[in-house]
């Protein structure tokens, strides 16, 4: 492998935040009506299902890319503390400066507010980096495993653990006691193993790019169908009522399977080194600051409301108005990412 990042993951990267940033707008900006809804009283609330469904695979993507390459590369101790100094910087610098402009009041913060601002990660402030800190953590344990089983031994493991994880919570329309809807380090460790197989041995039906873009597009549309469909029939059946939001959890399995498909599609893409791949490379490892910046808790709902995100979102105009958000989002929060970088560069250079 070159030295260089490959850039068609970095491109997945760039483009799995844009899904991500959305999801976001989608939901907490109330275009996505919540379940259950009537969707003649709400048709922009079905789209707005519909662009979720397409997105929904893009915190699943982010594992698998690190599990394929976490799989058969040297743990970095140095990770870690670089990971623990970017979240650190975000959680803590924040509400400094929402204090300094006046945007929030010092009376609006009470001691729990600052304990998650100091322990973003105990308190799952960010609930994605704690789960990924997590997994990093036990990588070289999980890289390893993956590297000693024989193929079989590999597959039944893999079937086992998506059966516990996956299977079970997609077929079974009640609320599990042990699912947490993807949102953990369990999940994580499951995305490690699909992604040290897909390194190691492949899947290799999906090599075809038509194949992996049409999982893809099945996949989503399955988990749009599925979840309309279970919504109309809930107001004859309670417990189709609780399953109508069900696909649109990371560990459901038509998300799984878009997750692993549109990996697919990015892994066989193939790039011409140029200016464009150099920006790609240059943008890419913003993507974490990106969703560190517009995720901080006082934040995370604030900037829909700043953007007027409620004035559109019962109205088909909620689509044009997304893109530009996002978009803006975007943009800010790679700009302020490079800062911190610069900034991280510079204390790193005295400190030699």
């Amino acid at each position: 492998m070159s030295n260089k990042r490959q850039a068609n993951f970095e491109l997945l990267r760039i483009v799995a935040m844009f899904m991500i940033i959305s999801l976001h707008y989608l939901v907490k900006g109330g275009a996505a009506t919540p379940f259950p809804f009537a969707a003649k009283e709400h048709p922009a609330g079905v789209l707005a299902w519909l662009i979720e469904s397409f997105c929904i695979v893009a915190v699943n993507c982010y594992v698998l890319i690190s599990g394929y390459f976490c799989v058969e590369s040297a743990w970095k101790p140095g990770r870690v503390v670089s990971l623990l100094g970017q979240v650190l910087f975000y959680s803590l610098l924040i509400p400094v400066i929402l204090l300094l402009t006046g945007v929030v009041s010092a009376g609006d913060l009470n001691v729990y507010d600052w304990t998650g601002f100091v322990l973003p990660f105990g308190t799952e402030h960010y609930w994605f980096a704690t789960a990924y800190l997590v997994l990093y953590l036990f990588a070289p344990f999980l890289a390893a495993g993956i590297q000693k089983l024989q193929k079989r031994e590999l597959q039944i493991l893999l079937a086992l653990l998506l059966a516990f994880f996956s299977l079970e919570k997609t077929i079974v329309p009640v609320s599990m006691a042990t699912d947490r809807y993807g949102y953990d380090f369990g999940w994580f460790l499951c995305l490690f193993v699909v992604a040290g197989y897909i390194r190691l041995y492949g899947i290799s039906w999906l090599e075809k790019c038509a194949n992996a873009v049409g999982l893809y597009a099945i996949s989503c549309l399955g988990i749009w169908i599925l979840s309309l469909f279970a919504n109309t029939l809930g107001a004859q059946m309670d417990a189709l009522t609780y399953y109508a939001d069900m696909p649109y959890t990371y560990n459901h399995l038509l998300c799984l399977t878009g997750a692993v498909s549109l990996f697919y599609v990015f892994k066989n893409l193939s790039l011409r080194e140029g200016r464009a791949v150099d920006v790609i490379r240059l943008l890419a490892p913003c993507t974490f600051g990106v969703y560190l910046l517009h995720e901080h808790i006082l934040v995370r709902y604030q900037w829909l409301e700043w953007l007027y995100a409620d004035q559109v979102k019962e109205s088909f105009l909620f689509v044009p108005h997304m893109i530009g958000c996002v978009l803006l989002v975007y943009v800010v929060g790679t700009a302020v990412d490079m800062t911190r970088a610069w900034v991280f560069g510079r204390i790193k250079k005295h400190q030699r």
